[in-house]
Parts: structure tokens; sequence; C-alpha cells
């Protein structure tokens, strides 16, 4: 089993703060040396492991290994990334952000990525990429909730069955418009429900249960397998890759209504290339790298995920029990332009809603 990935948690300021699992030889940005043989990637949390067996860490030494080219980690929440971005545009620091839907099509949105299409990139499903060529995803993954198996025994069915009384101050759910599974808790709810009323409607009776806001998905699923929360939400190469270690969480999908199909919809890690990256080259490289036969192959393998490439298909161990695990589950496609270009009222909405 892959080992747990890093807990989420703020983006930290300032150059020397980028050095979080790989050291930083320069802080790159306006006045960089081009031919330097480094890159800077921010990223979402969820590919990288404490233990240094992760899916990042095995692609961050084998690129460097191939290519001579370092790899310097910055790790954050989906939606701090792209803010981050956005401040430094006067003096750009990263090359490469990796970062969940609608997060990478907001940094679009605001100008911060240059077209490239990796080589590969033509193996990618259309929906999973930018048809501008923008951004592309590199790991497939999907939406979900996580219980506790011991205390719970079953998991909750449906949406209706989180209102139950038994889950005051035991649910948890990351906060939307910061972490992108945060974030997704909203996506599902508007398509579960019909729309942002009874999305809402339904958010606000929830609140009750919760704990409170969390800006790390993360950091909910060891809360969850000893039992401190009995649910929160995660994403399936996350709480997959964390079963090792945390055998008393279980991931569920919950339905509309009762009788109807659990349901879930694609949270896949996209990559783009940052505008005026200081080491465009080696940016390009390492897209190319990512989206390689052989790394593709390690996504399941190494890193618990879903190949972002069509022609790519797993057969490790761990890619026929994450099949095993989609299987009889409903996959929806939500409307990512009108999420993105929607984004902040629904957030707004969800604030009002919940009081948060």
């Amino acid at each position: 089993m892959p080992s747990p990935r890093l807990f989420r948690k703020p983006l930290a300021t300032g150059c020397g703060a980028l050095a979080l699992a790989v050291p930083l030889t320069a802080c790159g940005g306006t006045g960089a040396d081009p031919n330097a043989k480094e890159i800077t990637v921010y990223s979402a949390d969820g590919l990288k492991s404490e233990q240094g067996d992760g899916f990042y860490d095995k692609v961050f030494r084998d690129f460097e290994k191939k290519t001579g080219i370092k790899v310097n980690y910055v790790e954050s929440g989906s939606g701090a990334a792209v803010q981050r971005l956005a401040r430094e545009r006067a003096n750009t620091q990263a090359d490469v952000i990796v970062t969940l839907p609608p997060f990478i099509q907001q940094a679009d949105g605001k100008g911060l990525l240059d077209t490239y299409r990796p080589q590969g990139s033509d193996r990618v499903a259309a929906a999973d990429k930018d048809p501008g060529g923008k951004w592309t995803s590199v790991v497939n993954n999907y939406f979900c909730f996580i219980h506790n198996k011991k205390e719970l025994g079953k998991a909750p069915a449906t949406w209706q069955d989180l209102l139950d009384p038994k889950f005051k101050n035991k649910l948890q759910y990351s906060t939307p418009g910061v972490a992108g599974d945060g974030t997704a808790v909203i996506i599902k709810a508007l398509h579960d429900f019909g729309g942002q009323g009874p999305a809402m409607n339904f958010l606000k009776k929830l609140q009750a249960n919760n704990v409170g806001p969390s800006s790390s998905t993360g950091q909910l699923a060891p809360k969850t397998d000893k039992g401190e929360l009995l649910v929160a939400n995660g994403d399936v190469q996350m709480n997959y890759a964390n079963m090792k270690s945390m055998p008393d969480q279980g991931i569920f999908f919950p339905a509309a209504r009762p009788g109807s199909k659990p349901s879930t919809f694609a949270l896949p890690y996209a990559a783009g290339l940052v505008k005026n990256a200081p080491h465009r080259a080696n940016a390009e490289k390492f897209l190319d790298h990512l989206l390689s036969t052989e790394v593709q192959k390690q996504v399941s393998s190494v890193g618990g995920g879903f190949p972002a490439r069509k022609d790519v298909k797993a057969t490790d161990p761990h890619a026929t029990e994450l099949a095993a695990l989609m299987k009889g589950v409903e996959i929806f496609q939500p409307d990512w332009t009108d999420i993105e270009k929607n984004l902040d009222s629904y957030v707004a909405a969800w604030k009002t809603a919940t009081g948060s």
C-alpha cells in the first residue's frame, strides 16, 4: 500500500519556506538563471509521502537522475497555490503548478498559465485537459467521504444519513474555497440536490453536526481513523494511500437520496506551465516526464491513484483494488466552466448558509 500523504497545511510565505521537502538553491523569479538545473513546483498535497516513498518522491528522484534537474517542491492547499501565483505575478517564482479543479481553471482564468502540451497529452481524455493547452491532468482521482469502520461498521448510505444526531461534533469537512476537497463538497451537493438553493439548505442543516472549518483535508484522515471523527471528506487517492497506516478508515460515496446510486466525480491533479516561468525549458521537460508511460504506470502502484493517460492500463494489485472500490459508483461530470465562473458566489453562499 502506498504511504500516507502529507497533511494539508497552509502555504507558508517567503523564499525560505519553499524548502518543505527538497532544499532550495535559489528563489527563482525575476533575475533567476534560466539555465539553472532546477525547477520549482507548487502543488496541492496528496502525492508526496512523509516517509519519502510516495509518488512525487519517486518522480522527483527519477527526473533528477534522468535530467540532472533538481525539483524544489512547495506544498499547499489547492486554492492557496493559485493565490500565491497571483501574488507573485510581477516576480514569478514557480515553474509548474499542480492543483485540483476548479482551481486549475481559476489559474487559467487569472492569466497565470502558459500554453504547453506535454508529450503524451494527446492520450489524455478531452475532459481531462484544457483544449487551449494550458493544463493537463497527470493523476486521475475521485472525490469521496471516509468513515471510521470500527465505530460505525456500515458507512452512511446517503447525505440524509449524515444529519443523524450521532454525528454531532463527529463530522467535519475541509473549508470550501481553500481546500480542493472542501470545494468538492459544494460541487457534489450542487449536483445531488439540484442547484444552489437546495444544496445550501442541506449544508445549513448539516452544520449542526459539523465540527467546524479545516484548511487541511489531510488532517481529517487520522482523526477519523482514531475515532475522533466518525465521518470526514477526502479523495480516493489520498485515503486509499493512507489505509496501510490508518486501517480503521473506510471510503464511501453518499447517494443523493435513498434508493439512488452512490455517486462521485473526477477530481484530478492537473498540471500547468506557469506564465513567465523562470526555468521554462526545464519545466517543459518535467511536464513531459509526468505524462511519460513509465511514470503513468506508477500512478497506481506507487501513488494509489488512476493514470491520466487512456493508453496506460494499470494491472498492479493497487489498480485492481481501486477498480473494485469504484465498481457500481456513478460518475458525473461537473460543469467546470460554470463552477470556475461562479466559485466565489458559491463559497459566499456556503458561508452565509453555515455561518462560517
